[in-house]
């Protein structure tokens, strides 16, 4: 029996309305779906923290920081452990308050090591990754140009590039690395510990809002702008951001 006209119309918005669903991405779940209004992203909120090296309380008073103070998303700038023999309960304390964590290896942990603990405790390893948070693309490299787990600079520039590119369509970006790059004021604070090339290089090209870093422990809370991007040294102690 052949459809009406209006029967016709009436299928014709039902299937509109179901690709409008899919194409919003969750299998017609509605909470989701760009047929319901969606509410205004607020700022992304961050608390941001390096060069923790095993110190367990530390950890805990971060953590504490971070649902004290309503964070969207912690972000752990690598040196988590002390020459790879402290990963005890380094991210159990965010865990435990079901904190939203990705990290990163520094030049005192493998990459393997950065992995276990992101399996072990369900977070996020974005070393050579990216990750989209409300509006915000995040990428990020771990390692240093120096220390027990090297890379050469083309590798961290490679890895930068490779979190990138799957991120570079979003307007607000956040890159986030070890070690700091080369010609700011954070090198005027150590004769050790050299800036890196390849995280400079990826600055300059990739141009993301905001460099969070550590590495360098005198160097803790240094702010300052290379081209467009805000480059922090977060530090131990911690830094809130907002994007």
């Amino acid at each position: 029996m052949q459809k009406s006209k209006e029967e016709k119309k009436e299928a014709k918005q039902d299937l509109h309305k179901k690709l409008k669903i899919l194409a919003a991405g969750d299998n017609e779940n509605p909470r989701f779906s760009s047929l319901h209004p969606q509410k205004e992203n607020k700022k992304l909120k961050i608390l941001a923290a390096g060069d923790i090296h095993g110190d367990t309380s530390l950890a805990k008073k971060l953590a504490e920081r971070a649902q004290k103070e309503n964070c969207d998303l912690v972000i752990l700038c690598g040196d988590l452990t002390m020459m790879e023999q402290s990963t005890d309960n380094i991210i159990g304390p965010f865990a435990k308050r079901k904190e939203k964590v990705l990290l990163i290896p520094g030049n005192h942990e493998t990459v393997a090591t950065a992995d276990f603990l992101a399996d072990l405790y369900g977070v996020k390893n974005i070393h050579g990754y990216s990750v989209k948070y409300k509006d915000v693309g995040l990428f990020g490299c771990g390692g240093a140009n120096i220390g027990l787990h090297q890379l050469d600079e083309k590798e961290i520039y490679d890895l930068l590039k490779k979190g990138f590119d799957k991120i570079k369509y979003l307007q607000k970006k956040i890159m986030v690395t070890h070690v700091h790059p080369e010609g700011t004021k954070i090198e005027k604070f150590t004769q050790i510990f050299p800036g890196s090339s390849g995280v400079r290089k990826a600055i300059e090209k990739f141009q993301p809002d905001i460099l969070l870093c550590s590495h360098v422990h005198e160097a803790e809370g240094i702010e300052e702008m290379v081209g467009k991007t805000k480059v922090i040294n977060v530090g131990k102690k911690g830094k809130i951001i907002e994007i």
